[in-house]
């Protein structure tokens, strides 16, 4: 990949309103970054809209502060971006990282759990990190408050992978500055975030895809209902990654999420043996390469105004299945995929978890 063309990948990554499905179905429709960026303004005014893409100048300063903070880029499509991150609906198509990117092609285990965690969770959690570091594995959190410190201090020895939900020059909590630091000196240090982004709400539920993403499982250690690490959980779950969760007691609300988790199905673990032995059926050689030929959604180059009205038509606030579209509009794949696209660049459709949609 030449250095032209990683700097409009990441120009079309920085546009506004492309996101993941976006920009796959770009790069496998028009075969490059920079065909894609010219076609952008025409395919949102056949959606109705208007679109323009980001700012050379401003991509080349973000490069520029990236390389000051001793951080680079990994694209998808680089032989070193993390393989079973790529298989993760929704997968970042850009990372920002500093340290050890060998740590990512290990066998990683996910450790999440309660910001308000209990002593006891936080000890386990950090003895549990520090017997997976002994077996070999490397454990990624999210460097919050409670289990995910304690996950990163148990394993930085071994080999920790931190995903954080800001720029790599931002440090949230603030009592983990050292911990950040030291994470990104001796393990690695992961976002998909430009250099001065802030940590922001919505930020933290697409931390949580990364780590599980780059895990061949996750363990949840301790968690109220409806937290953020039964988020981690159920996004492993559905990548066909192994959801493992430590039982407590049912008289403690951190608890419960996890005790849901194992009357749901969830492995339960008590020591790193056990969370060794589930991940051990799990080759991670079976596990397709597609992001290096870029292989996206179908698209069409052609779509007629009848096509566009029976797609839209059925479409509306609330958020559908696109194979639900295809099949009710009895149009082809590629032509579904085209209009959503249009109407996504133009600013009239929202892509949501699970592969649905929904009209703004």
């Amino acid at each position: 990949m030449s250095e032209r063309d990683r700097f409009e990948r990441l120009r079309l990554i920085r546009s506004p309103r492309i996101g993941p499905v976006s920009y796959r179905q770009l790069l496998a429709r028009f075969g490059s970054a920079g065909e894609a960026l010219r076609a952008i303004p025409d395919l949102a005014a056949r959606g109705g809209g208007k679109a323009s893409v980001a700012d050379a100048g401003a991509v080349e300063r973000e490069i520029a502060a990236t390389r000051a903070l001793g951080a680079r880029y990994l694209l998808m499509g680089d032989v070193d971006y993390p393989v079973l991150l790529d298989q993760m609906e929704g997968a970042p198509p850009a990372l920002i990282v500093r340290g050890d990117v060998g740590l990512a092609a290990k066998a990683c285990i996910a450790m999440v759990g309660a910001r308000n965690a209990s002593a006891a969770a936080c000890r386990f959690a950090r003895s549990l990190a520090q017997d997976l570091g002994q077996r070999g594995a490397v454990v990624v959190s999210g460097l919050a408050r409670g289990i995910d410190t304690e996950a990163h201090r148990g394993s930085i020895d071994s080999g920790t992978i931190g995903v954080i939900a800001s720029g790599i020059d931002i440090v949230f909590p603030p009592e983990n500055r050292d911990l950040q630091a030291q994470v990104g000196n001796q393990g690695l240090l992961v976002t998909e975030h430009p250099p001065g982004v802030q940590p922001l709400a919505r930020h933290f539920p697409a931390r949580n895809r990364i780590i599980a993403g780059l895990a061949l499982g996750t363990v949840v250690v301790e968690a109220a209902p409806k937290s953020g690490s039964l988020i981690t959980a159920r996004l492993a779950g559905e990548a066909g990654r192994e959801v493992m969760a430590v039982p407590g007691s049912p008289l403690d609300p951190r608890a419960q999420g996890c005790n849901s988790l194992i009357r749901e199905g969830a492995i339960l673990i008590q020591n790193g043996a056990d969370i060794m032995e589930a991940i051990g059926g799990f080759d991670p050689r079976m596990v397709r390469q597609g992001s290096f030929d870029f292989i996206g959604e179908p698209v069409s180059s052609d779509v007629a105004e009848r096509e566009r009205t029976a797609v839209i038509a059925l479409l509306g606030p609330a958020a559908v299945a696109v194979d639900e579209v295809i099949r009710l509009s009895g149009l082809s794949p590629a032509v579904v995929q085209t209009v959503l696209l249009e109407l996504e660049l133009a600013g009239g459709l929202e892509r949501q978890a699970g592969g649905r949609v929904s009209l703004r």
